[in-house]
């Protein structure tokens, strides 16, 4: 367990132990989450990186992608159809 001391301005400085788990470094953001009447401490970024998981789950089994080959491959064919879209168009 860690104890933290809360300043006159309100603010604590979180143990390094606790920076390390979180995966936290200067400017990074935290999200506080109440919860069963306790309040988490979470990396802002990894909650938002789950939470867009969790939105886009199927998503990639509807599209047909079962592989890393078949997202490299789409990014291809993406960036094909831009390419004439733009430049050969105007040709």
């Amino acid at each position: 367990m860690d104890v933290a001391k809360i300043s006159s301005k309100g603010q604590i400085t979180i143990p390094i132990e606790i920076r390390r788990k979180l995966g936290l470094k200067e400017g990074d953001k935290v999200v506080f989450v109440e919860q069963n009447n306790n309040v988490i401490l979470l990396n802002s970024n990894k909650l938002a990186f789950e939470e867009f998981q969790k939105d886009m789950a199927g998503v990639a089994e509807k599209a047909g992608i079962k592989s890393e080959q078949d997202v490299v491959d789409m990014v291809k064919e993406v960036r094909r159809q831009i390419w004439e879209d733009r430049y050969e168009g105007d040709a």
